[in-house]
């Protein structure tokens, strides 16, 4: 195809154009090096140097303190929720988990099968096939306990369209969180974390790779009993690199990091986030009701836009007719239907522009 069309995917989501030509050019061969990105070793200097680059990188982006390490690990998220507990759960054997959609329940479960787990608070809602969340919890109605392990929190749920818009107070607890989904869509203070775990496919890389800041001090919990892949204090001394990491991953988020800092770093990202988002949310809102967004608007998320019409024959055809028009990704998950506009940090503004145009004119053919 000439033209690329808008990609409005959950995951995996949209690159910087920037970000695919440069990896267009080097996938042949790297300059200077003769080889592909896809064939260097991990253990050369190339490949080092473009490691050291990509936590650089991110480190400036974040501003992350000297006592945090920085690690790229595999599994997705999927595997953090059980690499979490596992490593910072121990001695004391109790968390507390905030439930506020799909993959926390998912982190909850893992929890469970280390030790003790305290549901600190849930926006579920409804009951049998039927629950669903379209909230974030309100500090006052969290349940902490001060001798937990840590607080587990999602920052943004990509499936109900809802965002923490403040981490949550945890007191001395470490606070741990799932940003798979909003991860470096805006600046955010690492020091009120303890880890930081996300997966790079939605918005910052390919598929396959897991970005982990976490610590320092944490790191000691880690006890030597772990097998050793499952143990970040063993990949936080060998530098993600006692395995073979996902090479090409973490050379992609290297260019999407450099994307980010050319533009102006995340407040200049959030800015352009949050234009998108409530362009989206104006045209939901102001449509007498014939899109219905589906998040309470205190908890609206800036990545993904959810939302219904009347009848699931009207967002069908809204979605075949998107699909043929350019708009790709649109339908929402099979979980809860409806549609969804996924606006990462690298969705053009001119895509948000031109879906909003195509929601109004169909609802006027349709309205």
């Amino acid at each position: 195809m000439e033209k690329r069309i808008y990609n409005f995917s959950a995951g995996p989501a949209v690159l910087p154009e920037e970000v695919l030509l440069e990896s267009q050019k080097d996938l042949f061969a790297l300059p200077g090096v003769g080889m592909s990105i896809l064939e260097i070793s991990h253990r050369s200097k190339t490949f080092d140097a473009i490691l050291q680059e990509t936590k650089s990188n991110i480190k400036k982006l974040l501003d992350i303190p000297d006592d945090y390490s920085i690690l790229f690990l595999q599994g997705g998220a999927s595997l953090q929720f059980s690499m979490v507990p596992l490593n910072l759960m121990p001695p004391k054997n109790k968390a507390d988990y905030i439930l506020t959609g799909s993959w926390s329940k998912k982190a909850q479960k893992e929890a469970k099968r280390v030790g003790t787990v305290n549901v600190a608070a849930t926006t579920e809602e409804g009951e049998g096939d039927k629950k669903y969340f379209k909230r974030i919890p309100k500090q006052s109605e969290l349940k902490l306990d001060p001798d937990a392990a840590y607080v587990h929190f999602t920052s943004n749920n990509t499936i109900y369209g809802t965002q923490w818009q403040t981490e949550p107070l945890a007191g001395n607890v470490p606070l741990v969180c799932d940003a798979s989904s909003d991860i470096l869509h805006k600046k955010i203070d690492v020091t009120k974390y303890g880890l930081i775990y996300a997966g790079a496919q939605k918005n910052m890389g390919p598929s396959g790779v897991t970005l982990v800041i976490i610590r320092k001090d944490l790191l000691e919990r880690s006890q030597d009993s772990l097998h050793t892949m499952l143990s970040y204090k063993i990949h936080a001394e060998n530098d993600s690199l006692y395995n073979t990491p996902n090479t090409f991953g973490i050379y992609i988020i290297n260019l999407v990091a450099k994307w980010l800092l050319n533009l102006g770093g995340l407040d200049k990202m959030y800015e352009i986030n949050k234009k998108k988002a409530q362009l989206l949310y104006d045209c939901i809102d102001g449509s007498g009701g014939f899109f219905k967004g589906h998040s309470e608007k205190d908890s609206r998320s800036l990545m993904n836009i959810t939302f219904n019409l009347a009848t699931e024959e009207l967002e069908k055809k809204l979605i075949d007719e998107a699909t043929k028009a350019g708009f790709n990704g649109l339908k929402g998950h099979r979980s809860v239907g409806g549609l969804r506009a996924s606006i990462y940090n690298a969705f053009p503004l001119k895509g948000v522009e031109d879906l909003v145009a195509f929601m109004k004119d169909f609802q006027k053919k349709n309205g």
